[in-house]
């Protein structure tokens, strides 16, 4: 589980040209915040969408989104170490719904499967690409996100791997 906050802002790929070009872009600092949840397994993905800010409350309307799902199998939901994330109420939240929390160590976010899932839904609906407004920014975003099941399902699968960089061997020198 974790947050993204998609900016709607200029996002330029690569351009070179002889003769010069203006690029529509969006002006303004408009955020479209959407806490993920994905299933390690099945590559499904629960969302709780805002514009305004990520916070415990956001985080407890998720873990209620996440125990609907009617999953018969014990949840382990890894999380990062934002503050909001180990606070008492998500916490308590978690405790009554029977979620376990697993926070990941400190500055580690490559560890987490959705930052995967992030990266790809920017390269989809955000470089090089175009919105005339907001609406059409945050539903481009959306129509990402839903389709992870259906039509990004081949890519997502490749993507969303178990293949994590391990340091078996590693030796380390003190100083």
């Amino acid at each position: 589980m974790d947050a993204a906050h998609f900016v709607f802002g200029a996002f330029l790929g690569y351009l070179w040209c002889f003769a010069r070009w203006w690029i529509k872009a969006p002006s303004g600092r408009q955020r479209f915040n959407v806490l993920g949840a994905l299933n390690a397994i099945t590559h499904e993905v629960i969302t709780v969408t805002n514009l305004t800010y990520i916070n415990s409350e956001s985080i407890c309307q998720l873990l209620y989104k996440l125990v609907d799902v009617g999953l018969q199998v014990p949840m382990t939901l890894v999380l990062d170490n934002a503050r909001y994330q180990r606070c008492a109420l998500v916490q308590a939240v978690a405790d009554t719904l029977g979620i376990e929390l697993l926070y990941l160590p400190a500055y580690s976010p490559n560890l987490n499967l959705i930052e995967r899932l992030w990266k790809f839904v920017k390269k989809q609906c955000l470089y090089s690409k175009y919105y005339a407004d907001f609406t059409a920014f945050t539903q481009a975003i959306e129509a990402c996100l839903a389709a992870t099941q259906t039509t990004h399902k081949q890519a997502l699968s490749s993507l969303l791997t178990f293949n994590f960089q391990s340091f078996i061997k590693a030796q380390s020198m003190t100083v």
